[in-house]
């Protein structure tokens, strides 16, 4: 698969949209009540990969302490948050300065040490970490190739990556965009379905960064279940990388 390269990952446009939805992000009952549906869902698949990574005891409360967590395309910090409770000092990079502003404010009155930054990752110059996370992100940037390198780029050599991404399908069109935007379960232009990918682009695309994908796991839902971890990735999907040789 070829894309074209640009090197900037954000898309002006995104940040701006997101960066409205700022002020309610914490409402479970808000604009981003379907990231509080979706949270504990990817909460459930990067504690058990974490374990399986560093073969840690499932039974532990802070499986991530001494380690380093980097949730890029963060929101207003509804991952990072559990991050820091799972034991990992973690930094929090957004596009949006009004998402970041409120991630600083709510983690300082949950009395949590997470370290917020605005910008390009591929710009910052953070480091690298044990575990780099970006959900929901990939969909939004402007270069998915610069963006992966810059995610490859802040891992270290034997750390974790995880990433989650809406599928390209005629089933995700139908749900994420004509159905839940439609509705107003989700806030309109939120998703744009010709950025999706697939998890046979998105290996390809690691693969030129360097990374080892592991086996994708699908986020699917339904009535009963609502949003839960699932062997069709036909909605949405989440997935292990690793540095090749690793």
């Amino acid at each position: 698969m070829t894309i074209a390269t640009t090197r900037k990952t954000i898309r002006p446009d995104e940040a701006a949209h997101f960066g409205k939805l700022a002020a309610d992000w914490w409402d479970p009952k808000g604009s981003s009540a379907m990231l509080h549906r979706l949270n504990p869902v990817r909460l459930g698949f990067i504690r058990s990969a974490i374990d399986a990574h560093w073969r840690g005891d499932p039974r532990a409360a802070k499986p991530l302490t001494g380690k380093s967590a980097l949730d890029v395309g963060c929101g207003a910090g509804l991952l990072c948050e559990p991050l820091a409770r799972l034991g990992a000092a973690v930094t929090g990079v957004d596009a949006a300065e009004e998402n970041v502003a409120v991630a600083r404010e709510h983690a300082a009155s949950a009395g949590l040490a997470v370290d917020y930054r605005c910008g390009d990752v591929a710009e910052l110059g953070l480091g690298k970490f044990d575990l780099v996370c970006a959900m929901e992100v990939i969909e939004h940037v402007a270069d998915k190739c610069a963006f992966l390198s810059a995610l490859a780029a802040s891992l270290k050599p034997d750390g974790l990556m995880i990433l989650s991404t809406p599928n390209r399908t005629l089933k995700s069109r139908a749900l994420l965009v004509e159905g839940a935007e439609r509705l107003g379960m989700v806030p309109r232009g939120t998703h744009h379905w010709d950025d999706f990918i697939t998890p046979d682009e998105l290996d390809e695309l690691l693969a030129d960064a360097g990374l080892v994908m592991g086996e994708p796991q699908g986020i699917a839902w339904s009535p009963m279940n609502d949003l839960h971890l699932s062997s069709d990735l036909a909605l949405n999907y989440i997935v292990t990388a690793r540095q090749k040789g690793v």
